[in-house]
């Protein structure tokens, strides 16, 4: 199953969440319904009145929906509601201590060879305990959390272990249906409050007519456990297969099933268990179990059994450890055929293109590795600290080939920065201009953590101003457009942390003429030297259009379709709202357009990976020791 088909397994799985949630209520409905009839002393002389059956139904169902849509909304900031709600606290670098800088690096690595952005990082300091959870709504805006036990009772091969099974569930669409389950499951939580509040208001007397108000609260606490052992029933059901799939893709990640099993193996020994009264509403989001055991853990628990886990994991040491290539050896054949196709000239696929988005290989880890030991230390540091990082955003945008150009740029930054950041970003510009140009998108997405902590409107200051180099360079170039499409793109968390994307549309009629452009643009770009043709650049194009669905039966022009950059970002946001399916289509047809050539320039990487990335489709970075090499024309489209 490759990265499109686990989102829309998980488009399923909340399908199913919510035929199990609605099987939940109606279970809850009978049972309040009939603690009603005892509550006015109806049973056993009448069981069934409809008018009362209605009336307790109506509130319930209102009640439930309250509780529910609460959360839902007190969620759509995203995964850092969680890990604040379990105590935890964002580790920055400076506030680090060496086991904690240590956890920002393996983070770091998994997510340059993701492709995704760098998640924020919480510690849970009060849990002694080992555990750890990923939340949030999509790979641009996932966290992790990590127990202080963890770092304390793991060494690195195993604490890149469980940042490699947390990865799995960032990149397979776990967390969006976790945070969901916790929204839903708070309405039968509502109910259990209710209940406990009714309760405590002991006013009503023993002379009352019918059952006491607070004996009717203890039923509604009983009902309401019912609806948590059926929250629990739903949790496990949802999560246990996930837990499995998370193991299989650390060890796929790492190549090194034996850090995963020690961890297990510790688990044994010690514990996984909060103390956070708020575990029970997040204990599915975990990486091992986060409750305590009971009689009914078989059946409730939200995870494996930690034996069956190893047992898998063994499986996968004793079958598969021996076929995989150490990272200093060659690669497979089918990774082997994919790096050389983008280093200049093989057979690669789209197909092969398609199965790399969303997932590690050992490959690209090891790649993420050695590209951050190569930083210089002037950069490995900026990323971490506020100006430093502000200041590598706009040497990025800066002119490095045209000194006049530059000087523009650098007039115009000092009449909208203070002098030290622009001396800083010179500074930080030199040394960027003498790497590979593959380090660009990199060093976004490690800036981006710091870069987040700003407000919104810095951040909408930040990206304006990058805007604002761009424009002083007098044309847009495809880098900049790239960079700013990126950038805004990762910063939206900050800007607008309540801007989850949903899917709008499910067919491709309803995006044709995004999706048309999109390819039209890449086309142009993968045949922008010299030495092209109208003809070349028109092939590319139909190749990559016949690729989307029901190509046939839609309207097809013979010949790319001009447009700007304006345009280009509108078809973008568009696609976006489409269905994982779709994303999957045009994924495939923009890869096939490039592919066309069998090589991928540094443009086209740039641009292909960029526009998978603004829809949610991180494809790791193109393991290409030729890229940036070879200079081409610059394509630029039309300026509105």
């Amino acid at each position: 199953m490759n990265f499109f088909e686990h989102q829309d397994r998980a488009r399923q799985n909340t399908q199913q969440l919510i035929g199990l949630f609605s099987l939940s209520i109606a279970v809850m409905i009978i049972a309040i319904y009939i603690a009603t009839l005892f509550l006015f002393r109806m049973a056993p002389r009448v069981w069934w009145h409809p008018g009362l059956f209605l009336y307790v139904a109506g509130i319930t169902i209102i009640a439930i929906a309250v509780g529910s849509l609460y959360k839902i909304a007190y969620l759509r900031e995203g995964g850092s509601v969680i890990a604040q709600e379990l105590g935890g606290r964002l580790l920055l670098p400076e506030m680090a201590d060496e086991q904690g800088r240590q956890l920002l690096n393996i983070v770091e690595e998994m997510a340059i060879a993701s492709g995704i952005s760098v998640p924020e990082v919480y510690l849970l300091e009060r849990e002694t305990s080992i555990n750890a959870f990923a939340a949030g709504f999509t790979p641009n805006d996932a966290v992790i959390g990590v127990t202080r036990g963890t770092l304390q009772h793991l060494n690195r091969d195993e604490l890149q272990g469980v940042i490699g099974h947390e990865f799995s569930h960032i990149l397979n669409g776990d967390m969006r249906l976790n945070l969901r389950l916790v929204g839903l499951l708070h309405g039968i939580l509502f109910i259990y409050l209710t209940g406990e509040l009714l309760w405590r208001i002991r006013g009503s007397s023993r002379e009352d007519k019918g059952l006491p108000l607070w004996a009717f609260g203890l039923a509604l606490m009983a009902i309401g456990g019912i609806g948590l052992l059926c929250g629990r029933l739903i949790k496990a059901a949802v999560s246990r297969q996930r837990e499995f799939l998370a193991d299989a893709s650390a060890v796929q990640f790492t190549r090194n099933p034996n850090g995963l099993t020690g961890v297990f193996q510790k688990l044994q020994q010690m514990d996984s268990r909060l103390i956070s009264p708020s575990a029970e509403a997040a204990s599915h989001m975990f990486f091992g179990n986060a409750l305590n055991p009971s009689f009914w853990e078989n059946m409730f628990s939200t995870h494996p059994p930690l034996a069956e886990r190893i047992r898998r994991v063994g499986g996968l040491n004793a079958r598969n450890l021996a076929a995989m290539p150490s990272r200093n050896q060659m690669l497979s054949p089918a990774q082997e055929s994919l790096t050389m196709g983008f280093a200049g000239g093989s057979d690669a696929t789209p197909a092969q293109v398609i199965n790399q988005v969303g997932s590690v290989t050992p490959e690209h880890f090891a790649h993420a590795q050695a590209l951050l030991s190569q930083l210089p230390e002037s950069l490995r540091l900026g990323v971490r600290e506020q100006q430093s990082a502000m200041a590598i955003a706009f040497a990025l945008a800066l002119d490095t080939e045209n000194l006049q150009i530059q000087e523009r740029q650098i007039a115009w930054l000092r009449e909208v920065q203070p002098a030290d950041l622009v001396e800083k970003t010179l500074e930080l510009s030199s040394e960027i201009s003498q790497l590979d140009s593959s380090i660009r998108l990199p060093l976004v997405d490690l800036a981006v953590p710091v870069l987040r902590q700003n407000s919104a409107k810095e951040c909408q200051r930040l990206c304006k101003c990058v805007h604002g180099l761009v424009v002083a360079t007098g044309s847009l170039s495809l880098w900049h457009f790239v960079l700013q499409l990126i950038l805004w793109h990762r910063l939206q968390p900050s800007i607008n942390p309540t801007s989850a994307t949903t899917v709008e549309f499910t067919s491709i009629e309803q995006i044709w003429p995004d999706s048309l452009l999109v390819l039209s643009v890449i086309a142009r770009v993968g045949h922008s030297q010299p030495d092209a043709s109208s003809e070349d650049i028109a092939y590319a194009f139909r190749s990559g259009v016949f690729r989307l669905p029901k190509a046939g039966e839609q309207e097809k022009p013979e010949i790319p379709l001009t447009c700007n950059f304006t345009e280009l970002k509108k078809s973008i946001d568009r696609l976006r709202l489409a269905s994982p399916k779709l994303k999957q289509a045009i994924v495939d047809a923009c890869a096939h357009t490039v592919l066309l050539d069998n090589k991928v320039t540094p443009s086209e990487g740039d641009l292909l990976r960029a526009i998978a990335m603004t829809l949610d489709c991180p494809i790791p970075p193109f393991l290409n020791p030729q890229r940036g090499v070879s200079k081409q024309k610059q394509f630029s489209p039309k300026r509105s």
